[in-house]
This record gives C-alpha cells, sequence and structure tokens, in this order.
C-alpha cells in the first residue's frame, strides 16, 4: 500500500455507515492521503486492532482502553446509547434460567456489559457462571433459533428487531445501564486512529469524520442506499430506529461526556471481575478488555 494511503476498517451497520458514508463515497476525503475502506463484524474489528491491521478501526468502547498505548480515541465517528443498547433475548417459547449465550465475541462491549450484568446473579438473567458461546453477530438470532444456545446477545439493528424473528427480550443492557449510571450513556463502539500517524493526522481524521458526518445530515439520501445494501435487517423503520438510537452529538464531538462514560464502563468491568464470580467465567484476556 502507497506510503500516503491510509487503511480505514469498520462495520456494516448503519451507524457506521451513515459516519463514514460521505468518506466512502468521496464527498468529503483526507487533501494528502486517499483511503481504503474494508468491512468487517466488531469482533474481527477488535482483533486485527489488537494485531495493528488499520491505521483507523472501529472497535467496541471495550477495548479502548486495553489500546489506548498503541492507538488514539478520535473525538467523532463514536456510538453512545441513550438508554438503549445490546439485548439479552431467548426464543419465544423457552421458559427456564438460560445457561448458554451466543455473544458477538468476548471482546465486545455487549458481552462486557452482560457479564457486570450477570454479576447480580438475578434468578430472572442467566446465572454468573454462564457459558458465552462467540458467534458472528448476525449468526446470533440463528444460534437462538436452533437450539445451539438457550440465549443470545443482540447488537447492531437486529437488537431492534427481536420479535420479527420470534425472540423475546429478556434485559436491555441500554435500560440497564441507564438505571445506574443516569448521568452518562452507554459507550458501544469507538473510532481509533493509530498514535503513529501523528499528531496533525489524528487531528485531520477526527475533522474528517466530524464532516463526513454532517454531510450525511445534511443529504440523508447520500448515504442511505449503502446503508440499506449493507445492513442484516432490512426493514427501512428498524434501520432508521438504529440510527436515531445511536448516531447522535456525541458521534460528531464525543468531549468530556463520552469521556466519562468510557471511564465508567470500565469500572463497571472491573467491578464485575471482582464480584467473585465462579471459576471458568466467561472472562477474555486481562489484556482484551477493560
Amino acid at each position: 500500500m502507497p506510503s500516503d494511503a491510509v487503511s480505514v476498517a469498520i462495520s456494516p451497520c448503519p451507524n457506521d455507515v451513515v459516519i463514514f458514508g460521505a468518506w466512502i463515497l468521496g464527498r468529503v476525503g483526507l487533501p494528502d492521503a486517499r483511503a481504503t475502506f474494508a468491512f468487517e463484524d466488531v469482533e474481527t474489528l477488535n482483533e486485527a486492532a489488537l494485531a495493528g491491521t488499520y491505521d483507523v478501526v472501529k472497535v467496541s468502547a471495550a477495548m479502548a482502553a486495553p489500546l489506548a498505548d498503541r492507538y488514539a480515541v478520535l473525538p467523532s465517528g463514536a456510538a453512545f446509547g441513550f438508554g438503549a443498547g445490546p439485548k439479552l433475548v431467548c426464543d419465544a417459547g423457552f421458559t427456564g434460567r438460560p445457561k448458554t449465550v451466543a455473544v458477538p465475541g468476548l471482546r465486545t462491549t455487549a458481552a462486557t456489559l452482560l457479564r457486570a450484568a450477570l454479576a447480580d446473579d438475578d434468578p430472572a438473567l442467566p446465572p454468573p457462571d454462564a457459558a458465552f458461546v462467540p458467534v458472528r453477530y448476525d449468526a446470533i438470532v440463528d444460534a437462538v433459533r436452533s437450539g445451539r444456545t438457550e440465549a443470545g446477545l443482540l447488537i447492531h439493528e437486529t437488537a431492534l428487531a427481536a420479535a420479527d424473528h420470534g425472540l423475546r427480550l429478556v434485559l436491555d443492557l441500554g435500560r440497564w445501564w441507564e438505571a445506574r449510571l443516569p448521568d452518562v450513556p452507554v459507550p458501544l463502539g469507538v473510532i481509533l486512529a493509530k498514535k503513529s500517524l501523528g499528531q496533525a493526522r489524528l487531528t485531520a481524521l477526527g475533522e474528517l469524520l466530524r464532516r463526513s458526518l454532517l454531510a450525511a445530515r445534511e443529504e440523508p439520501e447520500l448515504v442511505a442506499p449503502l446503508a440499506r445494501l449493507l445492513a442484516r435487517e432490512k426493514n427501512e423503520a428498524v434501520i432508521r430506529a438504529h440510527i436515531e438510537a445511536y448516531v447522535g452529538e456525541l458521534s460528531l464531538a464525543m468531549g468530556a461526556t463520552g469521556t466519562r462514560a468510557l471511564a465508567r464502563l470500565c469500572e463497571i468491568a472491573q467491578m464485575a471481575k471482582e464480584r467473585h464470580l465462579p471459576a471458568g467465567s466467561p472472562l477474555p484476556a486481562p489484556d482484551q478488555s477493560c
């Protein structure tokens, strides 16, 4: 790859596509460098960031702290939820306490939040030692419907369409977070850029993402076809609801509120690890999550 190219990797979820769409389509860009784009599921992106594969990469918010030595969090492009977040579901006909949960990756924010919620040992939820089964985000519905797992943790736009798939909501982790931390939104995903790019490039990238999102706001149909093409759910109402839930003012500039939310996420994750969880609980390696 030429030295004047910047490699970028994001997920195909509608909020990422809306934020990056104007850049992907060439409406905005860096004046002195071209960009290459890749689309991957969120756990693959987390692993790619750990490997240093891309210059700019969307990752789970829970991965921001472990990667802070090599990557900077860009001030624009992040996803925060106000009372909205990943959703734990089971088949509509399932009864009992789920012992297995399909999760979109052990390093994801979704898994981090669920791990913390289960530490309370609420009898209405899976037990703290429930088995987390990593499943690609767009295969979780099938994992639950087929009986491979008794519950699943939905992210992206599918989290808003659980009933359409015959699934019953067990826990909305956005509401769970809001009940405990009403002063900050739940941080779900952030955009990282390699510190080795230099401060000038990092500043330019943050401003570029802000301009890309503003362009999408000013001309929604510019990026809407791409968002529809890449979305797993094809119901346009679901796609719009997802974008409205996770693309907001903090996506333009996360500021002090976003920074505080990331810090609280790390605190919650650490408290969950210290809650005397049984041996064998579904925890990733210590250096791979908050």
